[in-house]
């Protein structure tokens, strides 16, 4: 990098700012900050425990904003100001010094970026996780198992909780159908852009012939959904089903027809839970699972609406990110069209700057 290029970048990055400025409001968010603050010193303000909490969790919030706010303009302006001064006075060895800082200055400034893409209704929410196999049998089955894996080992980076909420092994591997729960801050933010159909090709292990095959997994993510959002489920909308539970739960599991599955006549939703011991508690928790996916599906709908776009099929030609083991090594993901080398990485998780490059693409 010279000094042209570095103050390309320096342009580039202080028209960013300028908008990220706009949008985050700084001025407004510490005004809000200072509010929260008067509020909390009246004693009756703790009274009422639901509304503290929430009040609570809005100024932790907007303190993280703030400060990573604070933090990425105060090194670009620290920045701007070393860089004038050392082209000035012809201070070679701190422009190299600025040279190589320049990924960082970029890296603080996308994660601001991306930090404000996060701050929809419900961004922050925790995630609800469902993997479907397409058609093919084994192979896309073992496919919908490896990005099973992929999105544990990503919570596990962010030290996010997961717990289980159905899953149903695969008759010689994989899985025919898992959903579980990431608990963690912006979960839902993250993995939002998962939604859709997720193509692999490789050289099948299951195959003697050692021949390429293309499989297919379908990903759907809704936010866990809490009382504040109004969704009525009556009786007469959806039908229940009760099964033995199967998997890893105990020999107790095999006894009981514990697990729930619940169709929403409707819409043709089908989601089932058999976590718990207790047919009552899986339900529960599939009811939620239930009002989770249709809140995404209205949300969904008046999107494609908007967008002119139809439900796409868990096949060819509708998959929104291709991850290619043979005969090359890349995953791509149609949205962002940005091509990463390092499959094996992001098949063990490492899947943060994917999931950034789309979020930064969608809000283009």
């Amino acid at each position: 990098m010279d000094a042209y290029e570095y103050s390309e970048l320096l342009k580039s990055l202080t028209k960013k700012m300028e908008n990220i400025t706009n949008i985050v409001k700084p001025d407004q968010l510490q005004a809000r900050l200072d509010e929260i603050t008067q509020l909390q010193q009246d004693p009756d303000f703790w009274s009422d425990a639901e509304r503290a909490g929430k009040v609570s969790q809005e100024k932790t919030k907007t303190q993280r904003i703030l400060a990573t706010y604070n933090h990425a303009n105060d090194a670009l302006s620290d920045a701007q100001e070393y860089f004038d001064l050392s082209k000035a006075e012809g201070d070679e060895e701190t422009l190299e010094m600025l040279y190589e800082e320049a990924p960082t200055l970029q890296e603080r400034t996308n994660a601001l970026e991306v930090q404000m893409m996060l701050s929809g209704e419900h961004d922050s929410n925790n995630a609800i996780v469902s993997i479907h196999p397409g058609a093919g049998g084994t192979e896309s089955q073992d496919w919908a198992s490896m990005l099973y894996r992929m999105y544990l080992r990503w919570a596990e980076r962010h030290d996010f909780k997961v717990e289980s909420l159905d899953y149903q092994a695969g008759e010689e591997a994989g899985i025919k159908d898992v959903s579980f729960l990431i608990k963690g801050e912006n979960a839902y933010g993250y993995l939002k852009v998962e939604n859709g159909i997720h193509r692999l090709v490789r050289i099948s292990p299951f195959d003697s012939n050692a021949k390429r095959h293309t499989s297919f997994s379908s990903v759907m993510v809704s936010p866990e959904v809490d009382d504040d959002i109004d969704i009525v489920i009556e009786d007469k909308d959806i039908r229940v089903d009760t099964y033995r539970a199967s998997g890893a739960g105990g020999q107790h599991v095999n006894k009981t027809e514990s697990a729930i599955r619940l169709t929403h006549i409707a819409t043709n939703i089908v989601v089932q839970c058999q976590n718990d011991r207790s047919q009552h508690k899986n339900k529960a928790a599939a009811m939620k699972m239930l009002k989770s996916r249709l809140y995404e599906y209205e949300m969904a709908k008046k999107q494609a609406e908007i967008d002119g776009v139809e439900k796409s099929e868990n096949g060819w030609g509708h998959q929104i990110r291709s991850y290619v083991m043979q005969p090359y090594q890349q995953v791509k993901d149609t949205r962002s069209n940005i091509p990463y080398s390092n499959v094996e990485a992001i098949l063990d998780g490492d899947i943060d700057k994917l999931l950034e490059g789309v979020l930064i693409a969608q809000a283009k």
